[in-house]
């Protein structure tokens, strides 16, 4: 079951810029900062109440996050929604013919067990689910 969104990734050139913005500007606090090497991204996460911004910075220029700001341009990267079995989402989707991007899942920024759904099967939405030790 899809309990919430989790939070919505913003593909970022700088975060040392778009923290100004959302520090000052929109006067959310920054939770912390990590690089998740696998993905290729620095993440910078922001409290805004129960959903959290996460702001993704490429680590380089042939990372995925890279290759959306040149096509792109900085923006939503994607939506991600916390539920309580990602296995048996990501098997539900698969059964119903959704392409996924991942077929097992990873480990993402905190932490989390993530995968991605292609933006092919959900209204062009790179959709990511997630899922945290207490579900």
């Amino acid at each position: 079951m899809i309990k919430q969104v989790d939070h919505i990734g913003v593909a970022v050139r700088s975060i040392e810029q778009a923290r100004v913005v959302y520090e000052q500007g929109l006067g959310l606090v920054c939770q912390g900062e990590e690089e998740v090497r696998d993905q290729g991204v620095r993440v910078a996460l922001f409290a805004a109440g129960e959903t959290r911004i996460e702001l993704l910075e490429p680590l380089s220029a042939d990372s995925p996050v890279a290759r959306f700001l040149e096509r792109r341009g900085e923006g939503i990267h994607h939506i991600a929604y916390r539920c309580d079995d990602i296995q048996a989402h990501l098997d539900r989707l698969r059964a119903q013919g959704c392409r996924l991007i991942d077929q097992q899942p990873r480990t993402g920024a905190g932490g989390r067990r993530i995968a991605f759904i292609h933006p092919g099967s959900t209204a062009g939405v790179l959709t990511e689910l997630c899922q945290t030790d207490r579900g």
